[in-house]
């Protein structure tokens, strides 16, 4: 006979889904069910950073709307490493309890969920700084836009 009663959930499976396809909000959906609103919330900023990008690769990068569209895609890249680095370093005993381990043993981390919280530290480092960047360098290029474009000379009369 199957028991009715929800599995705990693994620490480290958690992190790596966080780690691989977090911006989709896969580890939201592992924890928590299809019903959680966060991980659904995951999934709009990625695809329309997606578009962004794909925008880049067909347009080039003087589109307008890609510089709006791609620093969501890294936004949502770096929370989704913020919540693998949370997961993985969140003390064993505080997962169980959360989680729904109730078989009385304490999950112990291994070294793979160490692994997967440098990666994602790394991953999302590298992931923020490129959207800070980018949107900065852009932002900066629009303001300085108008100043290049030479004013007609006043002074003139056309003959």
């Amino acid at each position: 006979m199957t028991s009715l009663v929800p599995r705990g959930k693994s620490k480290l499976v958690a992190t790596w889904l966080a780690l691989l396809a977090g911006s989709m909000g896969v580890h939201r959906f592992y924890l928590h069910g299809l019903v959680d609103r966060w991980a659904w919330l995951f999934i709009a900023p990625t695809l329309l950073g997606l578009h962004g990008l794909q925008r880049v690769q067909q347009f080039g990068l003087d589109d307008r709307l890609s510089w709006l569209l791609l620093p969501a895609l890294g936004l949502s890249l770096a929370a989704s490493m913020l919540c693998a680095i949370l997961y993985g370093l969140t003390p064993d005993e505080r997962w169980n309890t959360q989680h729904g381990n109730t078989s009385g043993s304490v999950t112990r981390s291994g070294w793979l969920t160490v692994i997967g919280v440098v990666l994602a530290l790394a991953l999302g480092a590298a992931a923020l700084m490129a959207t800070i960047a980018f949107s900065a360098q852009r932002f900066f290029e629009y303001q300085a836009e108008p100043a290049r474009v030479p004013e007609p000379s006043r002074g003139t009369k056309p003959s």
